[in-house]
C-alpha cells in the first residue's frame, strides 16, 4: 500500500476553500480531506490544492503535428510534447480534439488525422503519457468523406466524444463573414477574390452534405454510445435541433440566446478560457464573461491555449460577477468530468481519483508547481 499526506494547503473543495487543510492519498485514491490540518506530511506552505483539470476540447495537438505549414513533425514526438504542455497546465484528463474533415482543402488536418490517433495510442501503450488522453472527434459535416472517416474511428476505445461542426461562411461561428474573410486572408494568404470563390464553394457543400451528414453522424455516435456535443450554435433553432439529436454538451455557443437555450435545455455549456481571459471572442461573438455572469457557463475549455484554463479559473473568481473560487474551479474540473460521464474524478473528496494540482500566485498570476495523477507526480 502506498500512502502519503499533504498538509498546510489551501484546499479548494466543491463549496469552500479550506485554509491549512490536509489531504491523505492511499493507492492513487483520495482517502481523506481534513480541514483541521495535520502535523505530519509534506508541507505545501499554504499553496492552493486544486483538483486536476478535465479538458473536453483542445486543438493543441494539431499544432505539434504541423508546427509550420508543410512541416510534419514525428507523430509520437509531437504527442509527447503536447502531453507535457497539457500536464504542465494542470490538465490531468484531456479529450484531444482531432479534425475529421476540414473546410480548407490545402490544410493538413485530414492528412494528420490517423497519425494523431495512432500516435496517441502508441504513446499510451508505452506508458509515456503524463495526462490521461481520450479522443474527441470534431466532425465537419460539409466534408465529403466525414461519415466514412468517422465510422472507421468510432470503434476505437479511446474515442469518447463526438462534436458536430459546420464552419460554412455566414453562419454559426462566422455569422459576420468579414471575420472569416480576414482570418483566411491573414492566415492562408488568400486574395479577396479567392476567398469569394472559397466561400461560394463552401456554401454549395453545405447545401449538398450538411443535413444528410449531420443525421448520419448522430446515428453513428448514438449506436456506439458515444457522447455528442453541438458546436457554435447561434440560434434557438440550432439549439432545438441539438437537443432533438440528444446532444449533452454545447460547445462555444456564439450568442446569448443560444447559450441560454442550451443551458435551460440541460446541456452543459462550454466556453473558451481564452475568450474569458482576453475579454471577448476573436470571431466577434458573445463574450464568455457575459454568459458566466448570466449563469450560462458550466464548463471552461482551454481550446487553443492550454495555460488559459488555470488563468481563466482565477480570472473568473476575481471578475466580481458572483462566482467564487470553488465554483470557478468546478467549471474546469468537476463539471466537465460530470458532463463526460467521469464520476471518479474532478473534486477533492474521499473516494475520488487522486488527480490534483499545487498552485501558487505570483503577483496575482497563478502558476502550477506540481501535478499529480492517480496519486503519482507527473509534473
Amino acid at each position: 500500500m502506498t500512502e502519503f499526506t499533504i498538509r498546510n494547503a489551501m484546499a479548494v473543495g466543491a463549496d469552500d476553500v479550506l485554509t491549512g487543510a490536509a489531504m491523505t492519498v492511499c493507492d492513487g485514491v483520495i482517502a481523506a480531506v481534513d480541514p483541521v490540518g495535520a502535523r505530519a506530511g509534506t508541507d505545501w506552505e499554504g499553496d492552493y490544492l486544486l483538483p486536476g483539470f478535465v479538458e473536453l476540447h483542445t486543438d493543441n495537438l494539431e499544432k505539434h503535428l504541423t508546427p509550420r505549414p508543410g512541416v510534419r513533425w514525428p507523430s509520437v514526438d509531437a504527442v509527447l510534447a503536447h502531453d507535457a504542455q497539457i500536464a504542465a497546465a494542470g490538465i490531468t484528463t484531456v479529450f484531444d480534439a482531432v479534425s475529421v474533415g476540414d473546410i480548407f482543402e490545402r490544410g493538413d488536418r485530414v492528412a494528420n488525422l490517423n497519425r494523431m490517433v495512432d500516435a496517441l495510442a502508441q504513446a499510451r501503450a508505452s506508458g509515456a503519457l503524463r495526462a490521461e488522453h481520450r479522443v474527441h472527434l470534431r466532425c465537419e459535416v460539409t466534408y465529403p468523406d466525414v461519415v466514412s472517416l468517422t465510422e472507421a474511428l468510432l470503434p476505437r476505445p479511446e474515442v469518447a466524444l463526438v462534436s458536430i461542426m459546420d464552419h460554412t461562411p455566414g453562419q454559426r461561428q462566422f455569422v459576420d463573414e468579414s471575420k472569416l474573410r480576414n482570418y483566411y486572408v491573414k492566415k492562408h494568404g488568400m486574395t479577396h477574390d479567392e476567398f469569394d470563390v472559397f466561400a461560394a464553394e463552401r456554401r454549395r457543400m453545405h447545401e449538398r452534405y450538411g443535413a444528410v451528414h449531420r443525421a448520419r453522424l448522430v446515428d453513428l455516435a448514438r449506436a456506439r454510445g458515444v457522447a455528442i456535443a453541438s458546436h457554435d450554435d447561434a440560434t434557438a433553432a440550432h439549439v432545438a435541433e441539438s437537443l432533438a439529436d440528444g446532444m449533452i454538451i454545447a460547445e462555444f455557443p456564439t450568442t446569448r440566446e443560444a447559450a441560454k437555450a442550451s443551458h435551460d435545455g440541460g446541456m452543459a455549456v462550454l466556453m473558451g478560457a481564452p475568450n474569458l481571459v482576453l475579454g471577448g471572442s476573436h470571431s466577434g461573438n458573445v463574450a464568455a464573461v457575459d454568459l458566466a455572469k448570466a449563469g450560462h457557463v458550466d464548463v471552461l475549455s482551454s481550446d487553443y491555449v492550454p495555460a488559459s484554463l488555470l488563468r481563466g479559473v482565477f480570472h473568473l473568481a476575481k471578475a466580481g460577477i458572483g462566482i467564487d473560487l470553488p465554483a470557478a474551479v468546478a467549471k474546469a474540473s468537476l463539471n466537465p468530468a460530470r458532463a463526460a460521464g467521469l464520476d471518479d474524478r474532478g473534486e477533492l473528496a474521499p473516494g475520488r481519483r487522486a488527480d490534483f494540482l499545487r498552485v501558487r500566485l505570483a503577483d496575482d498570476t497563478p502558476y502550477v508547481r506540481e501535478v499529480w495523477r492517480d496519486g503519482r507526480r507527473v509534473a
